[in-house]
């Protein structure tokens, strides 16, 4: 018979703690806690014993069973390219006029490059290619480096200003203001020439007094007229379409500081054949390629219209 002192109100034996008078019973935990708690310890070292589960210096115990999630996904991939490989094969061959002239092999590339598209273009270009302040919109007609497939393509591959060899890189605008090519009046000058390109109004003693200023410093890339070589890479000032903004202080902001973007190069991270399908995509999204469009009239749009 046990000597532990019995509660009066409950029957229930106390353990022999007290605080502030006020004593402990000794409940017993529920009958089917008790065994859910000790079937999980069992279960516990069943999957110890047959799954990987126990870190090491060196690795980890494997399990009797020897599975692996790393193995399984691989193994799932094996299947998915099994069974893209035909189409796989027919992208990695076909040409780019190819791809989009095929219903099937089109719908395919589509399906690839919008995949690909979202996770890693939408950040910069938007989730629908519309692009933002210094992004290019994917989606009008007006491309820097060109807006046929084969442009598409080389421009994803080898990126702009990337490091990469074959990188396009010809052209840096130059920051006039911050490396102190011109003064600051030289510049508000300028910034009303760009103005008046774009066919608004302006301050016509600032336009006279920039145009020798456009002679000396912008004509030799963006050309006399401010048409640009898209061979080179030089934006055409005659649209009226800006990548920076088309307020005068944007204007005077990409002439002081020059800004330059940057595009990553792929190559290195996808495959030929998924940069093809990412350029029929964008392609086939976009509003098409004005250089089969004729300038509008007039000098021009602007210095800052750094476009794709």
């Amino acid at each position: 018979m046990s000597d532990r002192e019995l509660d009066q109100h409950t029957g229930t034996e106390t353990t022999g703690h007290e605080w502030d008078g006020i004593k402990e019973l000794d409940t017993p935990l529920p009958r089917w806690w008790l065994w859910v708690f000790y079937g999980c310890i069992a279960w516990a070292i069943v999957y110890w014993i047959l799954m990987p589960a126990w870190p090491g210096v060196h690795g980890y115990t494997h399990g009797l069973l020897g599975k692996s999630d790393r193995a399984a996904l691989s193994g799932e991939l094996d299947k998915l390219n099994k069974v893209r490989g035909e189409q796989l094969v027919q992208l990695r061959n076909a040409s780019l006029e190819q791809i989009e002239a095929d219903p099937r092999l089109l719908s395919y590339a589509m399906q690839v490059g919008q995949s690909v598209f979202g996770d890693n273009c939408a950040t910069c270009h938007g989730a629908g290619g519309g692009g933002g302040k210094g992004y290019p919109n994917l989606r009008d007609d007006v491309w820097l480096w060109g807006g046929s497939l084969e442009d598409i393509q080389k421009t994803i591959t080898v990126g702009v200003r990337a490091g990469n060899p074959h990188a396009r890189t010809e052209v840096v605008m130059p920051a006039f203001g911050r490396d102190e090519l011109l003064k600051p009046e030289q510049i508000d000058d300028l910034t009303e020439y760009v103005v008046a390109l774009s066919h608004r109004a302006a301050n016509s003693a600032a336009v006279q007094r920039a145009r020798q200023t456009f002679a000396d410093q912008c004509s030799a890339c963006h050309g006399p007229a401010g048409t640009g070589d898209r061979t080179r890479g030089i934006p055409n000032l005659t649209d009226v379409d800006w990548l920076y903004g088309s307020s005068r202080q944007a204007i005077h902001d990409q002439i002081w500081n020059g800004h330059n973007g940057v595009m990553p190069t792929w190559e290195s991270r996808l495959s030929p054949e998924t940069i093809k399908a990412l350029a029929v995509y964008v392609h086939a999204n976009a509003g098409g390629d004005s250089a089969a469009q004729p300038p509008p009239p007039g000098p021009g749009a602007a210095v800052g219209n750094t476009t794709k």
